[in-house]
């Protein structure tokens, strides 16, 4: 009866210190997996904010409140307006769909090379620096055996979207395979996650894409570097000629310069443009009115001309000032990115938040293997369970007196 007794307590017992691990099995069953994410601006669960996915879904995406401008019908293949100060996406068509770039992909070029060279810094051009440039490329006039300063050849960049220059950049920064990897790792870096590499000048080549939410990044991040910001406005420069002295070159952003009959944009500081057979006319424009700033992205119109994507980007410009504050974020430029940005941008972007906006949310934990209190949760349950079996073994003890010895 005893022995009986002191089985079946030993079995309550056990029991207990079962059920103890089980209350602590959730915890090891999450270890290692990740927590649902924190919602990104304009992508929440607050009332009226809309679903993550928004801006991955065709069509033409805007949530205008009452009072709000219509916006405009663009024929172009893809585009995106928004709020460079906050990253809130104000209106967007097929922002994610992957299109060639052109010479808009230098944006990321510039994002990933400018900062490790400095601007004047001396290079003689080799022929190797110049091999491999594409046929019928844009150039700004790059000679073999001629010195130039980085900061000449930035400008032959920005301006002339020279390739010329392009590539012998590259060849400062590593080469031209490994200044494309690093493109693409700044590109994911920055939650741009359309965006494939191949050709750094933004030349067509096989499987090069970018998207017009990619780009908007690229925009958006170089006018937070103060000589990337100087360069995109720069209307005219000085470059070094073959026979030692200089020519004028000129911006071939006609909406920053109003060349060839275009009217520039009131308060536009640069981005940059681009044109291939493949890739049609493409856009990333900036612009800053009554202290806040715009960047638009156009890929592609299908109608209007040559000059269609400059008065396609007016159109988006002069929509998103007039509609500030009068419409919901239907994304973020912040949505993918890897860590989130300054809380105190630039000045050059300090803009007046959107009525209503909140600031974006601290990023949700990432589950660990590790309870509360900071200890491993394989600890955790290892050590409950010695506690267990120290209490079974008390309990006998008491039950049946000392255990005899061999």
């Amino acid at each position: 009866m005893t022995i009986g007794f002191a089985l079946r307590a030993a079995t309550s017992t056990c029991a207990l210190c079962a059920a103890g691990l089980l209350a602590l099995a959730p915890a090891a069953a999450t270890a290692g997996t990740r927590a649902d994410p924190a919602p990104s601006p304009g992508t929440g669960p607050r009332a009226g904010a809309p679903p993550a996915s928004l801006l991955y879904r065709s069509g033409t995406h805007v949530r205008p409140r009452a009072g709000a401008p219509e916006v405009p019908e663009l024929s172009a293949k893809s585009w995106l307006v928004a709020d460079a100060g906050t990253g809130t996406v104000l209106a967007a068509h097929d922002a994610h769909r992957r299109l060639p770039p052109a010479s808009t992909l230098k944006t990321l070029f510039a994002l990933t090379v400018l900062p490790a060279l400095p601007a004047g810094l001396r290079h003689e051009v080799s022929e190797r620096d110049l091999r491999g440039i594409g046929p019928g490329s844009s150039l700004v006039g790059v000679a073999e055996n001629r010195t130039y300063e980085v900061s000449d050849l930035w400008n032959g960049v920005f301006l002339s979207s020279g390739n010329d220059a392009v590539h012998v950049l590259a060849s400062l920064g590593g080469g031209w395979r490994t200044t494309a990897e690093r493109m693409e790792a700044k590109a994911h870096a920055l939650g741009a996650r359309d965006t494939r590499v191949e050709s750094p000048d933004g030349y067509d080549a096989p499987g090069q894409v970018s998207s017009a939410f990619d780009l908007a990044v690229f925009g958006r991040a170089g006018l937070r570097n103060p000589e990337f910001a100087r360069y995109c406005a720069r209307t005219e420069a000085r470059f070094p000629g073959r026979d030692g002295g200089s020519y004028g070159i000129r911006n071939t952003n006609r909406l920053l310069t109003g060349a060839d009959g275009v009217e520039p944009y009131p308060g536009l500081i640069g981005i940059k443009n681009g044109y291939t057979s493949n890739a049609g006319h493409t856009l990333v424009a900036a612009a800053r009115q009554d202290g806040r700033t715009l960047v638009v992205t156009v890929m592609h119109p299908r109608s209007g001309g040559a000059h269609a994507v400059y008065e396609e980007a007016r159109s988006l410009l002069d929509w998103g000032f007039e509609a500030a504050g009068r419409v919901d974020p239907v994304g973020s430029l912040d949505a993918l990115r890897d860590r989130p940005d300054p809380v105190d941008p630039p000045d050059a972007l300090r803009d007046r938040p959107l009525s209503g906006q909140q600031a974006e949310p601290a990023p949700a934990p990432v589950a660990r293997g590790d309870d509360r209190s900071g200890r491993p949760v394989s600890w955790t349950i290892a050590g409950a369970a010695v506690l267990g079996g120290a209490v079974v073994a008390l309990f006998l003890r008491l039950m049946w007196g000392p255990v005899p010895k061999d």
